[in-house]
């Protein structure tokens, strides 16, 4: 039985006349009595009797009636999940992403998409960039951020925004009360930055070879969260992204660094793999919250 021959049995089979079936389906009732009779012959016995201008079901209908309205039930479930769907009332969302933004955009990005679809359930993975590229590849997520446009096969990357490298150090410091603080005044101090063969490392030394200053760090780190400790036990200055909330920390201080260099902030996806509805939503929300935190802005051209 295909599923219109399922609606119009269980309709006759509720109401008991082709006239009240046909007027509940919206259909004429020589219409609805047509793909009754042809059901009857597709199954090679009778449905019904026809008894003083009413359909009485037979003992055979009257077996088949509990297994219809289970499996109507299990269609209404089924339309009414994929109307869900359609309206970002019901899924999963799987989102992989670096530490900054993890801390800084993706929690403003999540509190819009929780108060707009409250019923999606969230997979939040705070991985470096490398395993998000392959989580993405390997489908256990749908969607990742990061701090990086390298191009990588089978992945699309979209810039949404720009960070802008930071001085991050002890409130305390004489370096502190700087408006901006550049790369010469740094000398004689601890240097706490990133790797010099990650993204931003060679972003910050082919900007600081421009002006003839070597880049070597006396501490280096992977991920800028890192260096947070290190500058509140007043192990050094740190270079990093400007990303991460730094003004919530006590003790610490933020001051712009010159040379400017930015970092860009970008959403990943996998090109062999379908963006899913969910997932959609939740990017259309990542595009508005960097907008909104000014993230969107050009921070200053890179070296």
């Amino acid at each position: 039985m295909r599923a219109r021959q399922i609606e119009v049995f269980r309709m006759v089979m509720r109401l008991g006349t082709l006239t009240s079936a046909a007027e509940a389906l919206n259909v004429s009732q020589p219409a609805l009595s047509q793909i009754l009779l042809h059901t009857e012959d597709e199954l090679g016995f009778k449905l019904f009797l026809r008894v003083k201008g009413r359909l009485i079901p037979t003992p055979e209908a009257e077996e088949l009636y509990p297994e219809v309205e289970r499996l109507f039930g299990d269609l209404e479930a089924l339309r009414r999940r994929a109307g869900d769907l359609r309206h970002g009332k019901a899924g999963i969302v799987r989102l992989a992403a670096s530490a900054p933004p993890s801390l800084s955009l993706v929690p403003e990005a999540l509190r819009h998409f929780r108060g707009a679809h409250p019923d999606m359930r969230i997979l939040s993975y705070v991985v470096p960039a490398e395993i998000i590229m392959s989580m993405l590849d390997s489908g256990q997520a749908g969607l990742g951020i990061a701090m990086t446009d390298e191009r990588v096969p089978g992945i699309d990357t979209e810039i949404i925004g720009r960070t802008r490298i930071v001085c991050v150090l002890p409130a305390a410091h004489p370096l502190a009360g700087r408006e901006a603080i550049a790369a010469a005044d740094l000398d004689g101090e601890t240097l706490i930055s990133y790797r010099a063969t990650s993204l931003p490392g060679q972003l910050l030394r082919a900007a600081l070879g421009q002006e003839g200053i070597d880049f070597q760090p006396e501490m280096e780190i992977d991920v800028s969260i890192i260096a947070l400790a290190f500058v509140q036990q007043g192990l050094g200055i740190a270079v990093v992204d400007g990303l991460l909330p730094w003004h919530s920390f006590p003790g610490l201080v933020t001051r712009p660094f010159l040379p400017e260099v930015s970092l860009p902030l970008c959403l990943l996806t996998s090109a062999r793999r379908p963006l899913s509805r969910s997932h959609d939503l939740l990017r259309s929300h990542l595009r508005t919250a960097c907008r909104e935190l000014g993230l969107d802005q050009p921070k200053g051209p890179n070296p």
